[in-house]
């Protein structure tokens, strides 16, 4: 048993790492096949369709993962199979606003960002967020089985498909790439979603309706937990919006290569990431807190041990390496070093998505994002209007330390919260 839990967390890790790679060349294909100018558009485009997929796509996935594991763990079966099928016509309907939405800001995207380049990719980036909104609840459904391994294979089928489009399309041109996108989305969501189908099948087929206080529990549930998924879109896509608004779309290119380091430490710590929220969700409705807890401590050590050792080496090499890899966008490598502080902190503190779903108390997230969010966007357009880029990365420092000290707050409380429930639940 012990020897196939490490083997299916080890392929887990293999397959995270494999999506992440993937999507990593992906951005180096584009970047070095489009010309600057094209870069920034596409980038821009992307960032806006990301935008308001996660602002206006209510965010289910964390209720399913939460109450999946409660209601299975309890066999309550119609009840899981009710939560998957609002969960989908939720997710449908949420997808379908963000693509009307970006359908609707094509028109204007000239006076909002100063270049007339956007609005026809912004329209046939459009698809996008309908198109990828049934794939992650057949995910989840995975993660319900135990699967995180088969679920980081679907992520590199996903990412897969998006290199290929990436690779075919930039040959043509940023409209062309954005087409060829869609087409692969559209396949992931057949494979992720016939795969997740067929773990889902094997659930038991009892049917029974979800009752007044369950819905009221996972409405407040969904909506505080895409309120904060909102905060954190606001975070991670209105901030390169506003950096295009303040300094135009060139620095939203080179926003985009500073991010590498963000994407390579999260790439990094993704497979623990996932492993944790499965888990740890599991071990709470067990009534396992403490064991939680401890996880997370555990890996926050551990993560600041190798920030200890890697980003040095990391800060010294960054103009290599993004010479090496982005000769186009030396411009970037100020900023590159910024995010790479950013992105320590955000590593030693990854477990703060996950926890809060474990325990079931999205509002956490809420709180600490929107500190987050306060601090970061008045400074992406001040000082991005005064540094360009690297002023952005600055900001997204400045935010990541403010959450950094709320989370350290907020753990020290729970770990206190624990201690005194403990002796009540002692035999």
């Amino acid at each position: 048993m012990r020897s196939r839990l490490l083997w299916r967390r080890s392929a887990t890790a293999a397959g995270l790492y494999t999506s992440t790679a993937f999507g990593i060349i992906a951005t180096v294909v584009a970047a070095n096949s489009l010309s600057l100018v094209e870069f920034g558009v596409f980038a821009t485009t992307l960032v806006a369709a990301g935008f308001f997929q996660v602002l206006l796509d209510l965010t289910v996935e964390e209720s399913l993962t939460k109450y999946g594991f409660r209601y299975s763990e309890s066999g309550d079966w119609g009840k899981l199979r009710s939560l998957f099928r609002a969960a989908l016509q939720v997710k449908l309907a949420g997808g379908l606003l963000a693509t009307l939405a970006l359908a609707a800001l094509a028109p204007f995207a000239g006076s909002i960002f100063g270049s007339d380049d956007l609005t026809t990719p912004l329209l046939l980036a459009a698809a996008l967020p309908l198109l990828q909104a049934p794939e992650n609840v057949a995910g989840t459904a995975l993660l319900l089985r135990g699967r995180y391994d088969l679920r980081a294979y679907t992520l590199v089928a996903s990412q897969g498909l998006r290199l290929a489009a990436i690779v075919i399309g930039t040959r043509y041109g940023v409209e062309e790439t954005l087409v060829a996108l869609a087409i692969a989305q559209l396949l992931a969501t057949a494979v992720v979603g016939s795969i997740g189908a067929a773990a889902f099948r094997r659930f038991p087929g009892e049917r029974a309706p979800l009752v007044a206080e369950d819905r009221r529990e996972l409405i407040s549930f969904v909506l505080q937990s895409s309120a904060s998924t909102g905060l954190l879109s606001l975070r991670g896509a209105l901030a390169p919006v506003l950096l295009g608004i303040a300094a135009g779309p060139v620095q939203v290119g080179l926003f985009r290569i500073a991010q590498a380091p963000q994407s390579g430490f999260a790439a990094a710590s993704s497979p623990v990431r996932l492993i944790l929220l499965t888990e740890n969700t599991r071990d709470w409705e067990r009534g396992l807190g403490t064991k939680v807890l401890a996880d997370v401590r555990r890996y926050s050590l551990a993560a600041l041990a190798i920030c200890v050792v890697t980003v040095p080496v990391f800060y010294w090499l960054m103009p290599d390496l993004v010479e090496l890899v982005f000769p186009r966008y030396l411009d970037a490598v100020d900023a590159a070093r910024v995010m790479l502080l950013a992105a320590a902190v955000q590593l030693v503190f990854g477990w703060s998505k996950s926890l809060p779903v474990s325990i079931g108390r999205p509002n956490l997230r809420l709180y600490t994002h929107g500190l987050e969010t306060a601090v970061l966007l008045p400074l992406v357009v001040v000082l991005g209007v005064e540094w360009g880029v690297t002023g952005a990365a600055f900001a997204v420092l400045a935010g990541s330390i403010v959450f950094a000290a709320a989370w350290t707050v907020l753990y020290a409380r729970l770990r206190r919260e624990d201690a005194r429930a403990r002796p009540a639940h002692s035999p």
